[in-house]
């Protein structure tokens, strides 16, 4: 791998170690703040809010300014949501803000790879940023965790500047405070990511142009033969995993009575599993072969299910890694084989950004669900066992699509497929 790409990792690191330990202690401060089940659920819409909102401009963006800069001012976004959440703001406003730095981010952060790395060696790099960012989430909801609990909080809340009245009185508030000092480090590395080469794309004077734009590409990969598989595959991954984190807080405050410091190891343990599996799919899954992995989708769902019957710790944790190990293995070969389609068929930046729309759009869906059923009265095992079925449903409606490309429209697939070979 080139030098560049290693400055990327150690910046994805330090971005998503505080995204996901944030996360944490918002739940946290909701919790505190006395906000309902349901607030504290709608935590992961409402970050995915500016990712489908802003989804026509975010890619254009990326492509219209180096990356590395692109990614800088991304990082300053999110901590002013953290500033926002500190100083008076309602936590799921201030968290969506955070939300829009993420969404901003995201282009920039997977279209530099295509940009930096030949085909060859997209699937490699996937399995080593999705690797990362799963160690980072592992960490993440760990410090979170921590930093929320008793011990640390302490600590935190003993520190004093001389002069000034900070106004942070509970470990909530000292945890938020702490990520914007790694929303910080963040930023100084993107500041060292090198610059392509690639030219720039300018943005257009009337930026409502770019809405016409947006929809063609959106078509163009949803009518792309294997684009549109692997875009429905890691958009229902995407949409189930985005909301897990919160799930398994849910999870295992029922099953297991657990605090949020306790709950938030497990969520470690399922991206502990997921990180495997992308590890793993990195070494054993050509790109070629990328949608030989969608029957594991099904069993995914089939899991989730399963997992409100599980109420023992020592059944949990390998549960939990088993479970995120699929999805690993799953998304990285399709997430490849989606970002090479979509970099033949219209650019970097865009192929991202219309990916981010469709798989953040999916995230708001899924947890609006979930959202609205605690609402209503669900019990969160009520509600974990919906998605789970959703999830099956909708792997075997794509496996079902998939097969349907292949007998009805065989050239076209096989075309595309060596056209992955080639690049290989």
């Amino acid at each position: 791998m080139k030098r560049g790409f290693y400055t990327i990792m150690a910046a994805q690191f330090f971005s998503s170690l505080a995204d996901n330990a944030l996360f944490v202690a918002a739940v946290e401060l909701l919790r505190a703040g006395g906000g309902g089940e349901w607030q504290r659920a709608a935590l992961v819409p409402m970050f995915a809010l500016f990712y489908v909102i802003l989804a026509p401009w975010v890619g254009a963006f990326a492509d219209s300014r180096p990356k590395g800069w692109v990614m800088f001012i991304s990082n300053a976004i999110k901590m002013v949501g953290c500033l926002a959440m500190l100083f008076g703001g309602h936590p799921l406003l201030a968290y969506a803000i955070v939300g829009l730095g993420a969404a901003a981010y995201s282009p920039a952060k997977y279209g530099i790879l295509t940009e930096l790395l030949p085909p060859s060696q997209l699937v490699k790099a996937n399995g080593w940023i999705e690797g990362l960012t799963i160690a980072s989430i592992i960490l993440g909801v760990l410090l979170g965790g921590q930093l929320v609990g008793p011990r640390l909080s302490e600590y935190l809340l003993a520190i004093d500047l001389p002069g000034i009245d900070t106004a942070i009185d509970t470990a909530p508030e000292a945890a938020i405070a702490t990520m914007i000092a790694v929303y910080g480090i963040a930023a100084a590395i993107n500041l060292r990511i090198p610059r392509t080469g690639v030219e720039m794309r300018p943005l257009p004077r009337n930026l409502l142009a770019l809405l016409p734009d947006f929809w063609r590409c959106n078509t163009r990969l949803w009518r792309d033969r294997l684009g549109q598989i692997s875009l429905a595959t890691t958009t229902l991954f995407w949409g189930v995993s985005g909301n897990m984190r919160y799930i398994v807080l849910a999870w295992a405050a029922a099953a297991l009575h657990y605090s949020t410091t306790q709950a938030a190891s497990l969520v470690g343990v399922v991206a502990l599993g997921t990180a495997v599996g992308a590890v793993v799919a990195s070494m054993r899954v050509r790109l070629d072969r990328a949608t030989q992995v969608m029957p594991l989708g099904i069993l995914m769902g089939a899991l989730l299910v399963a997992m409100v019957y599980v109420d023992h710790l020592w059944v949990a944790v390998p549960f939990l890694v088993f479970m995120g190990a699929l999805g690993g293995y799953i998304v990285v070969p399709m997430n490849a084989l989606l970002q090479h389609r979509g970099h033949n068929l219209m650019g970097a930046g865009r192929s991202i950004a219309v990916q981010n729309f469709n798989e953040q759009a999916c995230i708001l869906a899924l947890g609006a669900l979930y959202s609205a059923a605690t609402a209503g009265g669900l019990s969160a095992f009520g509600a974990i066992a919906l998605l789970g079925s959703v999830v099956m449903a909708f792997m075997l409606i794509i496996q079902l699509w998939h097969r349907h490309n292949l007998r009805h429209h065989t050239a076209q697939v096989e075309h595309l497929l060596e056209i992955a070979r080639k690049d290989l």
